[in-house]
């Protein structure tokens, strides 16, 4: 099998936004904003943005994007102000669910004002023997109207699909969300890769001494991450 599969009911097959991966969602805030502030840091180099960051780009290119499935906006109540949810009359499915408060807890903290909602996602995720899947809210999206619970799911035995468990905090009563925004973002991983133990100590003087060094090259060479320390593109398997 591929590395990982999508499916949905073949009804819907053609008919809804599919998955892709998670680099061909990079919001707009990111792709428009300038590499260089046009001055200098603190240390002499150019002073650049978060653009330039590639630890920020990278994380948001992790894995895969599963997209909204159809248009949903919100429109306020006339009696109370309360948030309406709507979508198109001729929809296959419910895109929006709800959950009971008392699911996470509310009105205690950190929730005191929050309904808890679930987006339906109708796509499965399929992996082979031995791969789970952790669902984030798609990474660094501050521009969504909602904040997406995380979880991880061994997508290698269920085999229905994981919905999206969220709440709304858009700032307007009157937003849209088009078909096809960033929903959730899947990341696979093999359970046997996960490491389980860890040593905690102090440096030796040679490990603080190549920390200095390092430090020093970060804040003295342009570059230097993208040229020496970033291995995101290796294609080594063990």
């Amino acid at each position: 099998m591929a590395d990982i599969e999508f499916l949905c009911p073949p009804d819907l097959a053609g008919k809804i936004p599919e998955p892709a991966p998670a680099a061909r969602f990079l919001p707009d805030w990111f792709r428009n904003l300038d590499r260089d502030m046009g001055m200098k840091d603190a240390h002499g180099l150019p002073g650049l943005t978060v653009r330039a960051c590639l630890p920020v780009a990278d994380v948001m290119a992790q894995g895969w994007i599963i997209p909204t499935p159809y248009d949903i906006w919100t429109t306020p109540d006339p009696a109370t102000g309360a948030i309406q949810f709507h979508w198109d009359a001729d929809a296959a499915f419910t895109p929006i669910d709800m959950h009971h408060p008392g699911q996470i807890g509310a009105p205690n903290p950190p929730f005191e004002n929050t309904m808890p909602l679930k987006l339906m996602n109708p796509w499965r995720v399929k992996l082979s023997p031995g791969w789970s899947a952790t669902f984030l809210h798609p990474v660094n999206h501050f521009e969504l109207p909602f904040t997406a619970f995380a979880g991880t799911v061994d997508c290698d035995a269920l085999d229905v699909p994981v919905n999206v468990p969220f709440f709304w905090t858009g700032r307007s009563p009157d937003i849209r969300l088009p078909a096809g925004s960033p929903m959730v973002q899947v990341i696979p991983f093999e359970r046997r890769a996960q490491m389980r133990a860890a040593t905690i100590r102090a440096e030796t003087e040679d490990e603080a001494a190549t920390r200095a060094a390092t430090l020093n090259r970060k804040h003295t060479e342009e570059s230097v991450y993208a040229r020496e320390w970033r291995r995101r593109h290796d294609r080594t398997r063990s």
